[in-house]
């Protein structure tokens, strides 16, 4: 750290004082780097920790899907014309073929002008209507005051919105206004075809024996006569049901070209004349799928984590500071901090626990009183080589097999969720992820918290404090120094000027 002053030394002792106070100075700033250096290690050491901490946290939430029977007990259902239906079918359908047969699509309701609604000249639709009165197809004044809207919701209740109709606005203004009422309705005008379109927005029959979409009100005229909009039952076509036919006796409708079943559902395309065959059965491959991307996490975390353990710390290299990677290339700066970094987490005995911890939720009996208590029974054990530190591995056969003979015990092997001895793997894999997580953020906190709320970034701060104090004192010891040089430059010049004069008044007297 160095003054701001501007000095200049050496003029009367001739001696390169900047040089001399820099070089006394890299000695008093060796323990500031020092201080730098382990600030920047710690900075280091806490984000290894939250990296390990952003790995747990991916395999938790896989977890949570671990612990739906669907994982283990996934459907397969097909369709023999999959452009007519086609099928889902969830964990609890039963496997076995069925029947369907579509009889009738839904479909959303829709009023159309019966003509073309401009006159000689085409209207403005973003204009006023005070503006665009002589361009419509109509002798008739244009009505202001109230325009009812109604439809029905799925219930066959009533759904209204009261629109005003006034000259200053647009029929693009008005017809938004319709569509954003939330009472169903699209509402627009196709300049085209010079038309009005009012259709739902849901397909169904809400009101049996009634038009899906009605107009009231002092301004009625303005759709019928300006608009040309039937608001007769003639004048509306589509709201209509979907209908079909399953296992050729049940007739059902619905509002929705889907429909669910007994855990299948079945999504409409189109009409049948005969009916289309539906299988469900289990897919197994999709369970083993599911379970063997869950343990390649949790090997991929293992194998972090053990690396972390047993990576080797090279104390000669510590971290650089902005001095040292000035005088650096861009390449020679990454390799020292490649190894600079090698070993943060060396023997961390938060990590070893929760490793252990992890492997212990794996192996443990799981009393379900079923199929499978253990995991070996499904075929997944520890690698037998040593180096893996406890990986995982699976043979997809046997647990094929055993999704195949008793999906519903596979399921309570990992995920029952009871307390004591009967708790599945994947909740005491969640236990033992969750306590090793807490441990991190009390030590390594996370990017939203502030310094004060984690044990490293207190320490952290308070090196911050002690740095910032050794700045303050390096800057009085360079001081001190400038001022002592400048001591004896001013005794050297004193000296210099007494030699001068009596040399001047010995050579004055000859």
């Amino acid at each position: 750290m160095i003054s701001n002053n501007m000095r200049i030394g050496g003029l009367a002792s001739g001696m390169d004082i900047d040089q001399i106070v820099a070089d006394l100075m890299k000695a008093e700033r060796i323990p500031l780097t020092k201080m730098q250096q382990d600030k920047t290690w710690l900075t280091w050491k806490r984000d290894a920790y939250r990296e390990i901490n952003t790995l747990l946290f991916e395999l938790d939430q896989m977890a949570l899907d671990m612990k739906l029977s669907k994982t283990y007990q996934a459907k397969s259902a097909t369709s023999t014309d999959e452009s007519a239906v086609t099928v889902s079918a969830s964990p609890s359908a039963l496997n076995g073929n069925y029947k369907i047969k579509v009889e009738q699509m839904a479909t959303a309701a829709i009023k159309v002008s019966t003509g073309t609604i401009s006159g000689a000249t085409k209207i403005d639709p973003d204009d006023t209507l005070a503006n665009q009165s002589g361009n419509f197809d109509s002798t008739n004044p244009i009505p202001t005051g109230d325009l009812i809207v109604k439809t029905f919701d799925e219930n066959g209740n009533e759904q209204t919105a009261t629109i005003t109709i006034s000259h200053d606005k647009s029929l693009n203004e008005i017809l938004s206004e319709i569509t954003n009422s939330g009472i169903g309705v699209r509402a627009f005008y196709n300049q085209d075809a010079d038309q009005v379109v009012f259709e739902r927005t849901e397909t169904g029959d809400f009101k049996a024996g009634e038009t899906e979409i009605q107009f009231d009100g002092a301004a009625l005229s303005f759709i019928t006569d300006h608009l040309k909009i039937d608001t007769s039952a003639a004048g509306e076509t589509g709201g209509t049901n979907a209908r079909f036919i399953y296992n050729d006796s049940l007739t059902i409708e619905t509002t929705e070209n889907h429909y669910t079943l007994n855990g299948i559902t079945y999504n409409f395309h189109n009409t049948t004349s005969t009916n289309v065959q539906v299988s469900v059965n289990n897919n197994v491959d999709q369970a083993v799928e599911n379970i063997t991307n869950f343990i390649d996490k949790y090997n991929e975390i293992v194998e972090k984590i053990n690396g972390k353990l047993t990576e080797k710390r090279h104390y000669d290299y510590k971290p650089l500071t902005s001095e040292q990677k000035a005088d650096m290339e861009e390449d020679e700066i990454e390799l020292w901090e490649e190894r600079a970094k090698s070993g943060l987490l060396r023997s961390d005995q938060i990590l070893s626990s929760g490793l252990f911890d992890m492997r212990q939720a794996w192996y443990s009996v799981v009393e379900t009183n079923d199929s499978y208590q253990i995991l070996t029974e499904l075929g997944i054990e520890t690698s037998k080589d040593f180096l893996s530190g406890g990986k995982l591995t699976v043979d997809e056969d046997q647990l094929r097999q055993a999704l195949t003979d008793d999906p519903e015990a596979v399921y309570k092997l990992f995920s029952n969720d009871v307390e004591g001895n009967g708790r599945g793997i994947v909740n005491r894999l969640e236990d033992a992820l969750e306590r090793t997580m807490n441990r991190i953020e009390e030590r390594a906190g996370k990017g939203t918290d502030t310094l004060d709320q984690y044990t490293m970034g207190r320490r952290l701060k308070d090196m911050d404090k002690r740095i910032t104090a050794f700045q303050q004192r390096l800057i009085d010891i360079e001081n001190r120094y400038w001022n002592q040089f400048t001591v004896m430059e001013k005794a050297i010049q004193r000296m210099n000027q007494q030699s001068m004069f009596l040399m001047n008044q010995f050579g004055g007297g000859m």
